[in-house]
This record gives structure tokens, C-alpha cells and sequence, in this order.
């Protein structure tokens, strides 16, 4: 099916009449549903046969479990409406009394991300629908099995037919073209430059969770042992397909050789990781190109390693979805922060080092999610928002702020009568 005006007006319409239905009755559907999708445990890791079965439970299911008890507990008391009564009321505005509702958007179109297929769209459909819009799903290619699990949930929770629709996965032009009044990318920036220059035509507004090439700062005293751990994981998580995996690895001369052999000695244990073949690809290109400028590359454990790269951080301002590290001398933490700088996203970072050290240094870096001592494993909190800055998109999506983001204040002012 392809999306109409005539099928945004039958959602707009849907979303109207699930809006009167009390929001108690909304979470009690969403706790239906999380009983559904607890049940499905066992049979999800089927959905995605590349990819480590723990993977599938401890990166998807179990976050996707734990956001929708959120909204079950929060939602109605962020959604709930504020009223701006007597106190602080300017002088001038004598009997005025005004009252801010959070409404919300209408028709949203979700544009859902390949890597994370299941648990990503499902928490912007859920919270999309808590806060009273009607939903389009517009899988991405292979995403097909996981999209139709999330509707046959949906409706086996109770859910009013039509608040959620399933779009193929090659109509996703024609979607951004159909008149939703909510746009949300989960994507690389080349697509959110696309769907943005034709959401400019019909001035939609859009949330752009786009990709990073995400810093790490090895401070003096980090632990490296733990550091390469971390890296290793984060390099190999889901196939290298994760938005804010470490790719930037900023270390002092002193410590850049130990990393490096730890690094090696990691990924020679590990198994070969299947890996997205036009994304490799361009990680062949990219190697080449780093080569060329002097740099040097190794692959080991399907990861590749940037391991001279020193003069040549300009090469990497590129969001590739394979694992790669590149790891890079500095004389200190500011020339690593000047570096970083230089780079055009800003999704997220770690910093590795003493706990004082890193939250000084934490204020100076651009990123929405900060992790010290950690990587990704945090941003998987319900209550966290998550978004980027530059070419890793703005707006948020997740949390009590991704819920607000799918509402628009409207004021009611009203002056007492005197008559």
C-alpha cells in the first residue's frame, strides 16, 4: 500500500477518537501489550539470525520491556496539563487564569532504522500513541518481520484498529510527501538531508535521530584493561550497527601502543561478525583513502583498525556502519577536544578516567549522551532522552522528553468574569 491524503485523513480522524479515551485506559493497553511481548522471548532471536541471541534479548527485548513499564508509570503525569494560576502572574494580567494542555500532533510517520528494527520504532510507536497521535510505520528493508510483530501486538493488545499502519518498505518518498504532521528519522545524515529537503515543501516538522562517529577520551589514568574491553564491545555490537559505537579513540602518546596491543590481542579471540555489504563496501573506500594520506589500517576479528591516523582526523567526519576504531595520539585532553571539534556530529561520547576528571570534561564535549566509564550500555535507560546535535539530527526521541516531543503546548487563557 501506498499512503493518500485520504488515508492521513482516516489516521487523523483515529487519532481524534483515541484521543477522548482516558489515559488510564491508554496504559492499561500498554501493559497489555508488555505482557505480549514478554511472551515472545523465546521465539524473537528468530527475527534476526545474524546477530548473537543475547544480543537480540539484552539489546532490543529488555529495553523495549523496560520502556514501556515507564510510560506505564510516568506518562500520565508528564502528559498531565499545567496551569499558570495566581502566583507569578504579571501585574497587568489581573483575573487572568491559563491552562497548558500538551496536544497531540496527529498523524506521525515513523521512518525506522535497519539495526535495530524492533525495539527502536517500538518505543516512538508506543509513546507516539500514549500521547494520543495515529502511527505509520515505514519499515526499512529487512525490517518487515519485526514491523509486523509490532502491529500484530498492537492489536492483540486491544488498541483501536488504525492507530497503527504498517507502510512497505519502499514507500518511505511518497510517505514524507503525504500530509503526516510529525516526522521521525531514525537514519544516516544523508537520508535526514533527504527527508528534510521534501518535508521543507509541506513544512512538517521532524524529529532527526541521525548517526555519530562517536569520540572516546582515554584519560591518564584509565584503566586500559577495561577500555579495551569496552571498545571491543562496542565495536562489535550488532555487527558494527550501532549509532553511537566508538569509532574515535583519543589516548595520550604514552598509552596509545599498550591500547593498541590489547585491542589486537581482543579481537583475535572473536568470532567473524556478518557485516552490511555495501556499508563494507565503503569502509574498503574509506581504508584505501586513509592508505593513500599515509595512514595505516588492519582488520582483525571483522574489526578494522586505524592505527596511524595521527594528521589525519580530517578523514574522519564520515558516519560508516561498520566496526572500525581509530585510534589516535594526542599530547593531552585538549588537543583530543580541539580535534573532536572538528567533527561534524554530535551523538554521543565516552570518557574513560578518574570520575572528577571525566565530569570536567564532560561539560566541553558537543554530544546528547554522555557515557564515563561505560559505553551505549546506559543510553538503553528508559527514563534517558536520546538525540545528537549537527549532523547527528535534533530533537529527541525516548524518556519524558521523546514522549513531550510527540505533543505541542496549547494555551487556554481565560480572565475571570466582572461582569
Amino acid at each position: 500500500m501506498t499512503i493518500s491524503h485520504s488515508d492521513i485523513h482516516r489516521m487523523r480522524r483515529a487519532s481524534e477518537l483515541w484521543q477522548t479515551v482516558p489515559m488510564a485506559t491508554r496504559l492499561r493497553l500498554v501493559r497489555r501489550f508488555r505482557g505480549l511481548l514478554r511472551q515472545k522471548w523465546r521465539t524473537l532471536p528468530e527475527l534476526f539470525p545474524n546477530r548473537p541471541a543475547v544480543e537480540t534479548i539484552t539489546a532490543e527485548f529488555l529495553p523495549f520491556l523496560a520502556a514501556c513499564k515507564f510510560l506505564e508509570r510516568n506518562a500520565a503525569n508528564i502528559l498531565r496539563a499545567r496551569r499558570a494560576g495566581f502566583w507569578g502572574r504579571p501585574t497587568w494580567l489581573p483575573g487572568v487564569t491559563s491552562i497548558i494542555k500538551r496536544q497531540p500532533y496527529g498523524t506521525v510517520l515513523i521512518l525506522a532504522p535497519g539495526n535495530y528494527p524492533l525495539m527502536l520504532p517500538g518505543i516512538q510507536i508506543l509513546q507516539s500513541i500514549v500521547a494520543g497521535n495515529a502511527v505509520a510505520l515505514k519499515p526499512a528493508p529487512g525490517g518487515e518481520p519485526a514491523a509486523k510483530m509490532l502491529s500484530d501486538l498492537i492489536s492483540s493488545a486491544g488498541f483501536p484498529t488504525g492507530l497503527c499502519e504498517i507502510l512497505p518498505t519502499d514507500s518511505g518518498s511518497d510517505a514524507v510527501a503525504a500530509g503526516f504532521d510529525l516526522i521521525i528519522l531514525t537514519g544516516s545524515a544523508r537520508t535526514g538531508r533527504a527527508v528534510l529537503e521534501q518535508a521543507s515543501k509541506t513544512l512538517t516538522p521532524t524529529i532527526m535521530e541521525l548517526s555519530g562517529v562517536d569520540p572516546v577520551f582515554v584519560l591518564p589514568d584509565a584503566n586500559l584493561a577495561h577500555v579495551a574491553r569496552k571498545l571491543v564491545y562496542g565495536a562489535r555490537l550488532n555487527n558494527g550497527a550501532t549509532c553511537i559505537a566508538p569509532h574515535r579513540v583519543f589516548i595520550g602518546h604514552q598509552d596509545k601502543t599498550e591500547l593498541v596491543d590489547r585491542l589486537r590481542n581482543l579481537l583475535k579471540k572473536k568470532k567473524l561478525l556478518f557485516v552490511d555489504q555495501d556499508e563494507k563496501k565503503r569502509l574498503q573506500a574509506f581504508s584505501a583513502t586513509i592508505k593513500a594520506s599515509g595512514g595505516s589500517t588492519e582488520t582483525i576479528g571483522s574489526v578494522t583498525l586505524l592505527t596511524q591516523i595521527e594528521g589525519l582526523h580530517h578523514l574522519l567526519d564520515t558516519d560508516i556502519f561498520v566496526p572500525w576504531l581509530a585510534i589516535i595520539g594526542v599530547a593531552d585532553v585538549e588537543e583530543a577536544l580541539n580535534l573532536d571539534r572538528q567533527v561534524s556530529y554530535a551523538l554521543g561520547a565516552s570518557i574513560f578516567g578518574s570520575e572528577i576528571s571525566a565530569k570536567l570534561i564532560a561539560q566541553k564535549v558537543s554530544a546528547g549522551s554522555i557515557c564515563i566509564n561505560d559505553l551505549i550500555v546506559p543510553t538503553a535507560d528508559p527514563r534517558l532522552p536520546f538525540g545528537g546535535a549537527r549532523s547527528s539530527g535534533y530533537g529527541t526521541t525516548r524518556g519524558a522528553e521523546g514522549l513531550l516531543s510527540l505533543t505541542r503546548p496549547v494555551v487556554t487563557s481565560v480572565r475571570r468574569d466582572i461582569f
